[in-house]
């Protein structure tokens, strides 16, 4: 029994089903009391040197942070409501894929590397995008063809989407600082963990189809040339299929001829005699 299956079997139970509903409605639930005026969203982020100052609620708390920035408007609470749905979608999916557990696992992983990279940043708040993004990229590399539609027109497969973010978390990584690098690790991490094998595996897989397809495209380009043409009338068995083809003994480079003039041509050995 492996690793994974034997933590199954011991905190199985423990796994919260619908995880992502519940974080959805973690955050509608503060976001409320926000707008409201009865709560500042401030008081739930991640911020270390709060941590160390007593306020250890903000290691969890942060993942109720709901994706917004300054005063919601009409058209930001219609984007909110968009998110949300489509987080709660491919949360749902995933979840359906994996088990509940795998799921849980896979959010508590990120969780983990979200707040051991933050204390690097005492000073800086952290909110919950680190789960967004890694389940967005696990959705779109176990569904590469969903579409979605950019600017609710164009239809474009997610696997761009993840692409241009991933190229994104590359430039950050080279360019940055290590505490971007460590950022972009913690935002990744857990998909890498639980990836890295399919990845390999994948590689594998795209490496024996080239090689087929070179394989084949080889045999075509051979099913394409002739094996025999006749050194008279160029006639080959790819042109006259019902003709024979037969090479002659007697002269000295195995010349082909097809039928008609297998016994009706000048011999190269004479042909070269008859030079000299």
């Amino acid at each position: 029994m492996g690793l994974f299956n034997r933590f199954e079997r011991a905190l199985g139970r423990f796994a919260i089903p619908r995880l992502a509903l519940c974080l959805i409605g973690g955050q509608v639930m503060f976001l409320g009391f926000a707008l409201l005026g009865r709560f500042d969203l401030g008081r739930i982020l991640l911020v270390p040197a709060l941590v160390r100052e007593g306020e250890f609620w903000r290691l969890f708390t942060f993942a109720f942070v709901p994706p917004v920035s300054g005063q919601l408007t009409m058209v930001g609470a219609l984007f909110l409501a968009i998110s949300w749905y489509f987080f709660h979608m491919i949360s749902e999916a995933l979840e359906s894929h994996w088990g509940v557990f795998r799921f849980n696992l896979f959010f508590l992983v990120g969780w983990a590397l979200t707040v051991a990279v933050s204390f690097l940043t005492p000073n800086q708040a952290t909110g919950y995008a680190f789960f967004a993004v890694s389940v967005f990229l696990a959705f779109a590399f176990l569904n590469p063809d969903f579409e979605l539609y950019l600017f609710f027109i164009l239809p474009v497969k997610i696997q761009w989407f993840a692409l241009v973010m991933w190229l994104g978390f590359a430039y950050t990584f080279v360019v940055g600082d290590w505490n971007a690098r460590l950022t972009v690790l913690a935002a990744t991490g857990n998909f890498l963990l639980f990836f890295t094998r399919d990845i390999v595996q994948r590689i594998k897989t795209g490496r024996r189809h080239m090689n087929r397809q070179v394989r084949r495209a080889a045999f075509r380009a051979d099913e394409n040339e002739p094996r025999h043409r006749c050194t008279v009338c160029g006639r080959t068995d790819l042109t006259d299929r019902h003709m024979d083809f037969r090479y002659c003994s007697k002269c000295g480079n195995d010349e082909c001829y097809c039928a008609d003039h297998l016994f009706n041509h000048v011999h190269t050995a004479a042909k070269a005699g008859d030079k000299k």
